[in-house]
């Protein structure tokens, strides 16, 4: 996907620390996201409650998303849903001026604790510009919180390894006859070995 449909303009909020606005999104064109056996389809539509405020350190992100995720039981292979409703608040740095950097900072002056600082700043996510992206903090509130084997029902039985159906379909006496596959060979050997023998009988004749 070429756009990023996560991207979000800030242009309406104003830099003064303090200041809010709230949003109604949907993001209807999407990959997919979640696992193989359940996630959000690229069709299903994403409705997030976005609230953004400014902060002195850039802009803060509160959102609950909504959606709903499809796939197959873990155990039947029967299909599912399951409901997504999740929040997350992240912060988004103000990206400063290079010039204005080098402004403040002061001849002769060392930095300290550089390793922390640059641990710290991995941590936070910066804005481009007036815009915030919101790709990986929904990422974060969706699969992180899908089930990694989502079920049916928390009492499915599951499929017979027999034959394959629902246990829930079978009578309660149903079982297959049980063969070590170590003996598996020999199965027919007994039969062979008769019809070997009486040839071999035959051709030697009356003793």
């Amino acid at each position: 996907m070429s756009v990023n449909p996560f991207l979000f303009n800030t242009h309406d909020l104003p830099r003064r620390a303090g200041e809010m606005r709230e949003y109604e999104l949907t993001i209807d064109k999407h990959e997919a996201l979640g696992f193989e056996v359940l996630a959000i389809a690229e069709d299903e539509p994403i409705d997030i409650d976005l609230r953004i405020e400014s902060v002195a350190e850039g802009v803060l992100a509160s959102a609950t998303v909504r959606t709903v995720a499809t796939g197959e039981c873990g155990r039947c292979l029967d299909p599912v849903s399951y409901d997504v409703d999740e929040k997350f608040q992240e912060l988004y740095a103000y990206v400063e001026d290079p010039r204005q950097a080098r402004k403040k900072a002061k001849p002769g002056k060392k930095r300290v604790a550089k390793e922390e600082d640059d641990l710290d700043e991995d941590l936070v996510r910066e804005m481009d510009g007036e815009q915030i992206d919101l790709d990986g903090p929904i990422r974060d509130a969706i699969i992180l919180n899908l089930p990694v084997n989502p079920l049916c029902d928390s009492e499915c039985e599951g499929l017979c390894q027999g034959c394959g159906v629902k246990w829930s379909e079978l009578p309660d006496d149903h079982q297959h006859e049980q063969t070590d596959i170590r003996w598996a060979g020999l199965a027919n050997w007994d039969g062979k070995l008769d019809g070997k023998l009486d040839g071999k009988l035959d051709g030697i004749g009356p003793l």
